[in-house]
């Protein structure tokens, strides 16, 4: 295990030439706009490079002790001066090409980052709105995925109605102790990686609301834990009212009169049978 020990050419199962010998990775950063339009950081790669001229992402071979975001977010900061600490990483696209990968990080920035040309690899790097990504010459890997990528660059944002969820798991005795039933189901959640239909990797914003005897759940890394103060499904709403008008906001919840609350102000709704299923449960 060395820095740099994934440069160089290897060949997938479909008989193509890569760079990358353990895969290769790249940053795809998107901001929206007040209008709520994506604007995506684009790369335009030096003439010298391979497929030279073409507009794609900060990215290239990742090392064979790095995951995904870590090999994106170094490349992203050597060709950039990208600090990922200003990004949240919403998850990774796979294009597998058998025996060879190239990852997609796709990562949200609440502004316009500055950024510039850090090395020899970039020509150029510029913020492009959505509509205009496909005018450029792209680069040929980047195109043949650009149509699904695109389609999950909207942030997203689950809302668990706890109560509801502990209630269709039906875990033994749970209502005698819905505190620890509602601390096991926030264990459980941040410990599984939820399914995404597009992204091989999903990191959605969680948020999870809690009421009455389980108002005292613990946090939990990567779950928002809130505290219902009156009524849970109040809060539920309160917390879809203040989405982000782009943003994707999903609701775990079988309660009826909640869906239609939280669907009139344009989120979506899943049963509790969605999650469980995820948690084996």
């Amino acid at each position: 295990m060395t820095v740099r020990d994934g440069d160089g050419w290897t060949e997938c199962g479909l008989g193509h030439r890569h760079w990358g010998i353990h895969g290769a990775s790249g940053l795809l950063v998107v901001h929206h706009d007040d209008l709520g339009v994506p604007h995506v950081l684009m790369q335009k790669r030096a003439v010298w490079s391979h497929h030279g001229g073409t507009w794609g992402l900060p990215g290239g071979a990742r090392d064979s002790h790095e995951d995904a975001v870590a090999s994106a977010l170094r490349e992203a900061h050597e060709e950039a001066a990208l600090a990922g600490d200003a990004l949240r990483v919403q998850g990774v696209y796979l294009d597998d090409h058998g025996g060879w990968a190239f990852e997609t990080v796709i990562a949200e920035s609440a502004e316009l980052l500055a950024a510039a040309p850090a090395n020899a690899e970039s020509d150029e790097l510029r913020w492009l709105p959505l509509p205009e990504v496909t005018g450029r010459n792209l680069h040929p890997g980047f195109a043949a995925t650009w149509g699904e990528v695109q389609a999950a660059i909207t942030p997203e944002t689950i809302v668990l109605d706890v109560a509801n969820i502990v209630g269709a798991r039906a875990e033994h005795g749970w209502w005698r102790d819905r505190l620890g039933a509602a601390t096991r189901l926030l264990q459980d959640v941040s410990r599984r990686q939820l399914e995404h239909p597009v992204l091989a990797q999903w990191f959605p914003r969680v948020v999870a609301v809690v009421e009455g005897a389980a108002r005292n759940a613990p946090d939990v890394p990567g779950i928002q834990v809130v505290a219902a103060t009156g009524s849970g499904d109040d809060a539920i709403v309160d917390v879809v009212r203040r989405a982000r008008p782009w943003e994707r906001v999903v609701v775990v919840t079988a309660d009826r009169g909640l869906k239609e609350r939280v669907g009139a102000l344009g989120a979506e709704t899943m049963g509790p049978k969605w999650l469980l299923a995820q948690l084996g449960a």
